[in-house]
């Protein structure tokens, strides 16, 4: 078929991979941060989106895109890109989690009736970071640009917007439109009220394409796929399917599985996403995840996470009867937002550095088991795991997880998978419009390079670890999982 190309425009950097479109091989790639200035302590929270096309142009310098015959775009979700009639934006884009949107997201909960309520309209209940909330804010605090906003886009279809020459047609996909806040994937539909509800008026919104659909054909004949969030392209480029899960160790922590249909979790839990495949993803968070491993290695004046893992592993299962309910920053899953960490089983014998370390490590992999159990109770079914992050290449990590989630470990080996999804996505829409590729199945591509860890005899261990766990959070929270 040739050669495709998949851009990852992230928070902070433009990716691009060219891929041979039949096999996934990675050809050639390119990278350039985007030209903003951070905030102090963090990312800006308003950001010119003309910064995604200066690092586009500049990561797909050198003659990048020789021979490409098309391209697939991922980019960072939740950002927001109002436009006025005219196709102008009307103010920079709002990006990331944006603590400003925290009044606005209870004000918008509370405005519909409650989080079931929002759960049941559009599969999740408005957090500061969505689109949805970012409108709310709009309204309130800059009430002429909201006036003015004509056009919702997010950064993907910003993106190939303006790959496709700033078309009249404007277009997004099933992934991306699932985390606005106003697309329901379970019903495939927009709620354009919730969308008057937030901004005071109406907006256009972009066509949801279907997954191998094209968004267009450049003027040099260059296809652009439909796009989709980073999430989603990251799944496609990964290559799950059905009976696989990923868990993903950032700060927090979130785990999500493919499931063939939308789930409506009246707890707020569950995040229902559509996928890049035409499959859904249902999401649930932590707020507490590697944040737990770096507040114990600070308490235990260690420098680094790997000192922590070698401490860890001189204690063993169980920690000596030691358990942290990690806790630390309160938690979304469960829902404890004002608690704080716990720890439980101090014994005299137990009161060493090591099982300390040990503990943090269990805390937080039993913190994510938590979260799986709630995509499990709903019938979603679990028997591989795609470990993903930096601390999943940490010894203590690989010691326990396998006998703490009770099925096979797939550990990638580092790549930007987001940006092999996207030109995953390209490489399907290009063999559909040649007539050589199944518009429901994508293209078959290989694996992820990785370390697969299995259980084994240690399963019986692990179950007993989680139960010494689950039941100091009962003792601790009883009515943390019940709805």
């Amino acid at each position: 078929m040739g050669i495709v190309a998949g851009l990852d425009s992230s928070p902070d950097f433009t990716r691009i991979v060219v891929c041979d479109a039949d096999t996934g091989a990675v050809l050639r790639q390119g990278y350039a941060p985007h030209p903003v200035e951070n905030a102090e302590g963090g990312r800006p929270s308003d950001v010119d989106p003309q910064a995604w096309l200066l690092s586009l142009g500049e990561a797909a310098g050198g003659g990048l895109l020789e021979g490409v015959q098309a391209i697939g775009v991922s980019s960072q979700q939740n950002a927001l890109v109002p436009l006025d009639s005219q196709g102008a934006t009307v103010r920079p884009a709002m990006v990331g989690g944006d603590r400003r949107a925290q009044v606005a997201a209870a004000d918008l909960i509370d405005a519909l009736g409650g989080r079931q309520a929002w759960a049941e309209a559009v599969g999740s209940v408005p957090g500061a970071a969505q689109p949805v909330t970012k409108l709310r804010w709009l309204a309130r605090t800059e009430p002429d640009n909201a006036r003015r906003t004509a056009v919702l886009l997010q950064a993907h279809d910003w993106l190939v917007w303006q790959l496709l020459g700033r078309l009249v047609r404007r277009t997004t996909d099933r992934g991306g439109a699932s985390g606005t806040g106003y697309w329901s994937a379970a019903t495939g539909a927009y709620r354009s009220d919730l969308v008057e509800m937030a901004l005071g008026h109406q907006a256009m919104l972009p066509e949801v394409l279907g997954p191998s659909e094209a968004a267009g054909t450049t003027p040099e004949g260059l296809l652009i796929s439909a796009g989709t969030g980073e999430t989603m392209a990251a799944a496609l480029g990964l290559g799950i399917g059905l009976g696989d899960a990923v868990v993903s160790l950032g700060a927090s922590g979130s785990v999500m599985a493919v499931h063939p249909e939308a789930l409506v979790d009246s707890s707020g839990m569950i995040t229902s996403l559509a996928d890049a495949t035409g499959m859904h993803l249902p999401v649930v968070t932590t707020l507490n995840a590697v944040r737990t491993l770096r507040g114990t290695a600070e308490l235990l004046g260690l420098p680094d996470l790997e000192s922590l893992s070698d401490l860890a592993m001189k204690s063993t299962p169980g920690s000596h009867g030691l358990v942290m309910l990690p806790y630390l920053e309160g938690e979304r899953t469960p829902n404890l937002p004002h608690t704080a960490g716990t720890l439980a089983g101090l014994r005299r014998e137990s009161m060493k550095p090591e099982h300390l370390a040990r503990a943090a490590f269990e805390g937080m992999l039993c913190g994510l088991a938590d979260a799986l159990d709630v995509l499990r109770g709903r019938g979603v079914e679990v028997r591989r795991i795609f470990l993903l992050g930096a601390a999943a290449e940490l010894p203590a990590v690989q010691a326990a997880a396998p006998a703490l989630f009770g099925v096979q470990i797939v550990v990638p080996q580092p790549a930007d998978y987001a940006a092999i999804g996207a030109a995953r996505q390209a490489a399907w829409s290009l063999g559909v419009s040649q007539g050589t590729l199944d518009p429901r199945h994508p293209p078959a591509w290989q694996g992820a390079v990785a370390q697969v860890l299995e259980p084994g005899e240690e399963l019986a261990v692990g179950q007993a670890v989680r139960q010494q766990y689950v039941s100091v959070r009962e003792q601790t929270h009883p009515a943390a999982f019940r709805s």
